[in-house]
């Protein structure tokens, strides 16, 4: 095994895939992740979750940039449940907590695509490095899906504002 996982290792990875299944299933289910829903909820309890656990896994031994992407996504996530509270934004604030919520998503795919492709299959990984035009392209293809989601939502949110 070229990349061997260490139980921490195991542990964390397994609890990046809570928020990964809930958001899926929320958009799946509701269109959106929405911390009003059970979906919601485990999404972002998922993320806290994963990044506390990130921070007991680092190949260099200490805090790394990975950790503070970790959590720039929280703060986006959390922004996006705080949006929908603030009313002061008006209209704008579904679509703000909508676009926070999905973006932290979308940010969440890219350390698990990025780990994925350069650890499996165990044998021969399909990427050599992070910057790997394959795992590039996994990327722009997770960012297309992203914002044809996001228009979608905000159709509906529009469609919503308008009855």
């Amino acid at each position: 095994m070229t990349h061997p996982l260490s139980a921490l290792g195991v542990l964390h990875t397994a609890l990046s895939l809570i928020p990964l299944v809930a958001g899926a299933y929320g958009f799946v289910r509701h269109r959106a992740i929405d911390p009003a829903t059970r979906s919601g909820r485990v999404y972002l309890a998922g993320l806290v979750l994963s990044v506390l656990s990130s921070f007991a896994v680092s190949s260099t031994g200490g805090l790394n940039p990975g950790h503070a992407f970790g959590v720039v996504v929280l703060l986006i996530a959390f922004g996006g449940v705080l949006a929908a509270r603030m009313r002061w934004l008006g209209r704008l604030a579904p679509y703000l907590s909508t676009f926070a919520l999905s973006f932290s998503f979308l940010l969440s795919l890219v350390p698990g695509t990025n780990e994925t492709l350069t650890r499996l299959p165990v044998s021969h990984p399909i990427a050599t490095a992070p910057m790997a035009p394959v795992v590039l392209h996994a990327l722009l293809g997770c960012l297309v899906v992203f914002l044809v989601g996001y228009s979608a939502q905000c159709r509906r949110i529009r469609a919503g504002n308008a009855k």
